[in-house]
């Protein structure tokens, strides 16, 4: 005689998406992103439950991680790495040109940020929303959420310098962590 299993229905006390401490708002996305640990441990970015960048992926490398959203769905439209010490910002440069408005941007360090990046690059993650790509460095580490077309500075963005005198590692500063909600694009404007 089968009985039946109560507890199989009742939900587990679970984390809640990408183990925020507590669920966002209706119509918000839920982040965490992790910056690469010197160039040992590479970054994450997680949205909504949905691993977009990690070296488990097998999608992430040396200098930027930049993932593109669709800012009103939250699907993910491409997620690449700039090498940005050895590689050409070029490359880069054509993936952040065309952005259509409402594209949310994640982008997280990994090693080295900075060597390429020159004016152009800068200004596109100013107008991007970012206040620090301007200082960006040598081995800084980095993690940002942007979108195309917004007015002010994003609330989501960390940046620490790599200083001889504060790094964690020989020759790296801390890896950063930042999780959050973003308020989902709505297409009416």
């Amino acid at each position: 005689m089968g009985h039946s299993c109560c507890s199989c229905s009742e939900p587990r006390a679970r984390k809640y998406k990408c183990g925020l401490p507590q669920p966002c708002p209706e119509e918000h996305l839920a982040f965490r992103m992790v910056s690469g640990a010197a160039n040992v441990i590479g970054p994450k970015i997680c949205l909504e439950d949905k691993m977009l960048m990690s070296s488990v992926q097998d999608n992430v490398g040396r200098g930027l991680n930049v993932a593109l959203v669709n800012g009103v769905s939250g699907e993910l439209i491409e997620a690449r790495a700039f090498d940005m010490w050895a590689g050409d910002v070029n490359d880069l440069l054509k993936f952040i040109r065309p952005l259509h408005e409402g594209t949310l941007v994640f982008v997280a360090s990994y090693d080295d940020p900075a060597t390429k990046m020159n004016e152009e690059t800068r200004k596109l993650f100013s107008d991007l929303g970012s206040r620090n790509v301007k200082d960006l460095a040598f081995r800084d580490s980095w993690v940002f959420v942007g979108a195309k077309g917004v007015q002010n500075k994003s609330p989501f963005e960390q940046h620490v310098k790599n200083s001889k005198h504060t790094n964690k590692y020989e020759g790296w500063p801390e890896a950063l962590e930042m999780e959050g909600c973003i308020p989902r694009r709505t297409t009416a404007r």
